[in-house]
């Protein structure tokens, strides 16, 4: 059996980091960065997809959003396994899982299949995401060390989904199989290495309430300047926070161990009958159950209708499933879903809704240029992904100042310019179409306008949503957030592929006609930016000027 080596310690007044340090924060970041990638791997694979299992994009969608609604639909279950089980257990095997899951779904021909298999390493992602963050803050010291380490570690995050986009261009170009299965044999080397590297937390042997022992990866803010986009935060200590793809969590709790270098290896506390019951398992189950029904109502409306099981079915189920997981949380002495951080806290409401609108937006229209580009315009995988790159390499270059950005002109301005950069960006694509596409007059300025949405404002909104928060609910806020974030996303792509299919043109139509086909899922795009710019103008008109420059 393989030691687990303790935690390298460094001392207070020594800034470098040793090979074990180096070598831990290697493997949290490379995980950090497959996480982030995962977001973005199935855009530029979703047509090869259809093509290669016979679906039409009402299907191939789940690619997409099986994993966001494993992320987001289990991310607070996620959050109490860890809590019960201790942060090493729970992120190893989380790491196996996420590679058999990612070679499972390289080999699948039942569209099923790939559904399952994205699920699992969403759910995987919402379990390392956050922890693995929270073990830097619980291993490195306080100060510049720590602030380094989280730079690095937040660095990867934000290239990942960029990095996504082009590997996936790239390795689509001879199967999609490959997009999806080059993940397993570089997660398992983590593994490996993570093994002897990642340390026990003394705390996982405490018997503390979940509530004291709650994973410290949830996203709460050490400072009001401190916040990442995309979905969370990861505080620093002069370092910036960085967009990290699209809802990949990062971000330490507040309660991690000061100016520690070493955590001792402990048993992890035994289990009793009562933890047992806390895990919340039928909470998650019927989240889950109920969101995938939805989404699955969704997309089957524009084939058989309103008035056929095939629709009503899952609609129905949604519903029921939603009301049986009230009943379950009312009757639950731990519950899954804590709604008091948003009571009386509007700042928070505001940023989930305006976060939610960008990111949906956001996906809603890449999945619509992904089809545009190359199902319709014959282009490339590789071609894809590099005409896609204006909108996702901005937030990943300028991450690190994105800090200094909100403390500069405040958050509520930078959510309004955001919006309005993603709104202006929607318009332009609900101009009438021309064929064949413009990608410099047309596609470019769109794709520009949205990156700049999330250099402006992604950062913003997180740091707006703790604002206000106190400390015992920042952990609780920050995960509603986040949830909030992914589930739009899940929702956004499920609707947009659903219009795609509603307003699809007559057999033998051309491209041309295709393409206008696509103005009314634009036009759900546009209308996402729209409410976040709503959304963004009401908080900046109810925040006192005195506020403006202070993440409020």
């Amino acid at each position: 059996m393989t030691r687990t080596l303790p935690a390298p310690v460094a001392a207070g007044t020594d800034e470098r980091f040793g090979p074990r340090l180096w070598g831990l924060l290697l493997v949290l970041a490379g995980n950090m960065l497959i996480d982030a990638l995962e977001v973005s791997v199935a855009v530029v694979a979703l047509p090869a997809i259809g093509t290669d299992l016979g679906q039409p994009p009402t299907v191939t969608q789940w690619a997409m959003t099986g994993f966001a609604a494993g992320f987001g639909g289990l991310l607070l279950f996620g959050a109490r396994v860890v809590t019960l089980l201790g942060r090493r257990r729970v992120y190893l095997a989380a790491l196996l899982a996420f590679a058999a899951a990612s070679a499972l779904s390289a080999l699948a021909h039942d569209p099923w299949l790939l559904l399952a298999t994205r699920l699992t390493k969403g759910f995987c992602a919402a379990l390392t995401a956050p922890t693995g963050l929270a073990i830097i803050t619980s291993t490195f010291p306080e100060g510049r060390p720590r602030s380094r380490a989280v730079s690095v570690y937040t660095l990867f995050g934000a290239g990942g989904f960029t990095a996504g986009l082009l590997l996936s261009g790239w390795l689509t170009q001879s199967s999609w199989r490959w997009a999806f299965a080059f993940p397993a044999p570089v997660v398992l080397l983590l593994f490996t290495f993570g093994l002897r590297l990642i340390p026990r937390a003394d705390d996982e042997s405490n018997p503390r309430s979940p509530a004291e022992t709650a994973p410290e990866g949830l996203g709460v803010p050490t400072g009001p300047a401190e916040g990442a986009p995309k979905g969370l935060r990861v505080p620093t200590r002069g370092a910036e926070n960085v967009p990290e793809g699209l809802g990949v969590p990062t971000g330490p709790a507040e309660s991690a161990p000061q100016g520690r270098g070493e955590l001792r290896d402990q048993p992890p506390r035994r289990r009793t009958r009562t933890t047992t019951r806390h895990f919340g398992i039928p909470s998650a189950l019927t989240l889950l159950g109920a969101l995938l029904a939805l989404v699955q109502g969704i997309t089957q409306l524009p084939t058989h209708g309103w008035t056929t099981p095939q629709a009503t079915a899952p609609l129905t189920a949604a519903a029921l499933l939603l009301l049986l997981f009230r009943h379950i949380e009312r009757r639950s002495t731990a519950p899954l879903l804590n709604l008091r951080p948003l009571r009386s806290n509007p700042a928070l409401i505001r940023s989930a809704l305006g976060a939610a609108c960008l990111n949906g937006s956001y996906l809603g229209l890449l999945f619509v240029l992904t089809y545009q580009t190359q199902t319709l315009a014959g282009w490339s995988p590789l071609q894809t992904a590099f005409a896609l790159l204006p909108a996702a390499a901005p937030p990943a270059l300028t991450a690190l100042a994105s800090g200094r950005l909100v403390a500069k002109f405040g958050a509520p301005r930078l959510i309004v310019a955001g919006a309005a950069c993603a709104f202006a960006g929607a318009l332009l694509q609900l101009r009438p179409h021309a064929w064949p596409l413009d990608y410099p007059g047309r596609l470019l300025p769109t794709l520009l306008l949205v990156g700049a949405a999330f250099v402006l404002s992604f950062a913003a909104l997180n740091m707006q949503a703790m604002s206000r928060l106190a400390p015992a609910d920042r952990l609780t806020g920050s995960g509603l957030y986040q949830t909030a974030v992914q589930l739009a996303a899940v929702l956004a792509v499920a609707l947009v592929a659903a219009l795609l299919a509603a307003y699809a043109p007559a057999p033998g139509a051309g491209p041309a006609a295709a393409a206008a086909a696509c103005r009314p899922a634009l036009t759900l795009v546009a209308a996402l930016g729209f409410l976040g710019l709503l959304v963004g103008l009401t908080g900046l008109l109810r925040t006192p000027p005195s506020s403006l420059h202070h993440g409020e």
